[in-house]
């Protein structure tokens, strides 16, 4: 884990781009204990509903740029600061996860950096991008001859070392829409890091990290999952799901506006049934009707078995999703659930049961500067960004191979390379 020096008066900007919310905190990094990373002391949040945003993509810049600058101008205000760098999560562009592994002849010397960075080259000469851009590359660990799962192999000597790379990749126009609308507010792109991954960091304790745990970020447009296990990421994913559908479903099936349907959920809906929904009755204002007294009067019951097929759709889709990638067993018996939507009643029990796992409803921890109940769970990944600004996991995105594959050329990693240049 390394510290992310250079940061101008010891401040960095996180901004969470989702679909239905912009979220920008702004947090002082003080120094720790030797040893131990940054401590985040919150001293600016900026809050605004999104717009021009779909699935977590950019679909119409002007919109989603007022979004950004809206929130942002909000969040200095709250500090007394101006920023002019930003770290932003990535939602959208279909990201895709990747195990690369490689191995090159050490001829029994000990192993020094140098021999680190050309057996990453020769991982990243096996990646085929074809119009996609790296967002992560993470050493999962290396391995000196028959010895594996070593996580620093430098001074140990060997005949062989070899590296197992966790490599997310996502769509370059979606990438590059993001960094367009960053560029568009006057700020510098500090760098992207995946919402799951984001929300992983900031909701996951040690010990989670390292036996086994999965993450699943229930945001607006949609649902992310990061698998963690010996202390990294080891398979991400997204799938386009999420609270949005639930309110749409909620609005088509009972004919009621959508600012209506999506208070219907937050304060009545419920995952699971329960024995009083039959008789419990709610009013539902209908579609262009403004007279209260023409408001429909439903069972709680038809409001539950709207929201019900649509959580469990969903739940069902993050555990074949772990089923195919394999990830399932590394997962063990727990998940944490954060994001927006995982705040509705009855959606923890509902995924114990169609995971067969164990599940908490995961909060952003180690946050100074915010009360308990505002570090709610729709914060984990803005949290998260501040602590990947903390203590991010080394990476190794800038190597000469990926250079000549072509990787390196667009404009997003031209600005990054500039970036670590100045740290």
């Amino acid at each position: 884990m390394r510290p992310m020096a250079g940061v101008k008066n010891g401040l960095i900007a996180a901004l969470d781009l989702g679909t239905t919310k912009v979220c920008c905190l702004i947090a002082r990094l003080e120094s720790g204990r030797p040893g131990e990373p940054a401590r985040v002391r919150i001293v600016g949040k900026g809050h605004q509903v999104a717009r021009g945003m779909r699935a977590g993509t950019v679909v119409e810049m002007g919109r989603a740029e007022q979004s950004v600058r809206s929130a942002v101008e909000v969040a200095e205000k709250m500090a007394g600061e101006t920023i002019r760098r930003v770290l932003v999560t990535l939602s959208g562009g279909h990201p895709s996860s990747q195990i690369l592994n490689a191995q090159i002849s050490v001829g029994g010397h000990q192993i020094t950096s140098a021999d680190t960075r050309r057996v990453l080259q020769n991982a990243y000469g096996r990646m085929h991008l074809g119009g996609r851009e790296v967002i992560h590359g993470i050493p999962i660990g290396y391995s000196v001859d028959e010895c594996d799962r070593i996580r620093d192999p430098r001074g140990l000597s060997g005949a062989h070392l070899g590296v197992s790379m966790h490599m997310v990749t996502a769509a370059a126009g979606a990438v590059r829409n993001v960094a367009l609308s960053i560029d568009r507010c006057d700020l510098e792109l500090a760098g992207m890091v995946l919402s799951p991954f984001a929300s992983a960091l900031a909701c996951l304790v040690e010990d989670e990290m390292e036996l086994g745990a999965c993450c699943i970020d229930m945001g607006g447009g949609t649902t992310s999952l990061a698998v963690f296990s010996g202390g990294t990421m080891n398979f991400a994913d997204v799938i386009p799901l999420g609270g949005i559908h639930v309110t749409n479903d909620i609005a088509r099936g009972l004919s009621t506006p959508l600012s209506h349907a999506e208070r219907l959920k937050t304060l009545l809906g419920n995952a699971l049934p329960s024995p009083s929904d039959e008789r419990e009755m709610i009013d539902v204002p209908q579609i262009g009707e403004e007279d209260r007294v023409s408001a429909n009067q439903i069972p709680r019951a038809v409001l539950t078995g709207i929201i019900r097929p649509r959580i469990e759709e969903t739940l069902e889709f993050v555990r074949d999703r772990l089923k195919a990638s394999g990830f399932d067993k590394v997962v063990g018996r727990r998940v944490v659930l954060t994001g927006g939507a995982a705040q509705l009643t009855g959606v923890r029990e509902l995924a114990s049961r169609i995971l067969d796992t164990q599940a908490r409803i995961g909060r952003p921890l180690n946050l100074n500067g915010l009360s308990d109940r505002a570090a709610s769970p729709t914060l984990s990944a803005a949290a998260g960004l501040l602590a990947y600004a903390a203590r991010g996991p080394i990476e190794a995105v800038e190597t000469d191979a990926w250079r000549e594959s072509g990787g390196g050329d667009s404009k997003l990693n031209k600005i990054g390379r500039w970036l670590r240049a100045c740290l």
